[in-house]
């Protein structure tokens, strides 16, 4: 057990040291998770991420317009969130993510969700146990089309047409969202932002939106193998 010092009374106070760090799968290793004294170790997800764990750790995430689905086995104890935006120029309609013609641009979508499923059915999970569990979708790109409702409408007709059963969700408004969740309890944490950290997401995902266009415009970035 180590010991702190309050600064604010000058009186030293015992601090338990953090449990062992749970063992990052394999695919994974690249992820650097922080101790959070609140919410134990923690990995960090940014977009066009994810991350997939059977140890006790959370995921977080900050949300403006883009999707973030959480997937776990409950009787496997595994599970993992990803994070995608589709780019600006998708229109998405009942069947569109299938269709050929809209090809590459709603691949992000259907690759983010496909990748977190397919490392939790190799891991055992059962597509007919998974918990699911959606965030974000925000409308706070003001300036541009509603990015956020694009990707709402997919993620729900992506899940409706693969027959998952979504257990809960937060989707839409005009706040980002910071989500933490527990795969191994399934429990998320949820918290809406403030207008400043809202101008810092806008301009980070506008930015990540810029690049996308610029892949899905030349048609020429495979993501499917």
């Amino acid at each position: 057990m180590r010991l702190s010092v309050n600064p604010s009374t000058g009186a030293s106070e015992s601090r338990s040291p953090a449990p062992e760090l749970p063992a990052r799968l394999p695919g994974f290793e690249q992820f650097e998770p922080h101790w959070d004294r609140e919410n134990g170790w923690t990995v960090k997800i940014l977009p066009g991420e994810y991350y997939v764990t059977r140890g006790d750790e959370a995921i977080s995430t900050v949300l403006g317009s883009c999707v973030s689905a959480c997937v776990r086995d409950p009787e496997r104890g595994i599970g993992g969130m990803n994070h995608f935006m589709l780019p600006e120029d998708v229109a998405v309609g009942q069947n569109d993510w299938l269709d050929p013609a809209v090809g590459l641009s709603t691949r992000y979508g259907s690759y983010a969700m496909e990748s977190l499923v397919n490392d939790l059915l190799k891991l055992g999970a059962a597509r007919e146990r998974l918990e699911i569990k959606l965030f974000g979708g925000g409308r706070i790109l003001a300036a541009m089309t509603d990015v956020g409702g694009r990707n709402i409408r997919f993620i729900r007709n992506y899940l409706q047409i693969e027959g998952y059963r979504v257990a809960a969700e937060d989707l839409g408004g005009t706040q980002p969202r910071k989500v933490i969740y527990f795969p191994v309890t399934g429990r998320a944490r949820l918290r809406k932002l403030r207008p400043v950290e809202n101008r810092i997401i806008s301009r980070h995902e506008q930015l990540y939106l810029e690049s996308l266009g610029r892949h899905s415009a030349g048609g020429d970035v495979e993501l499917f193998e």
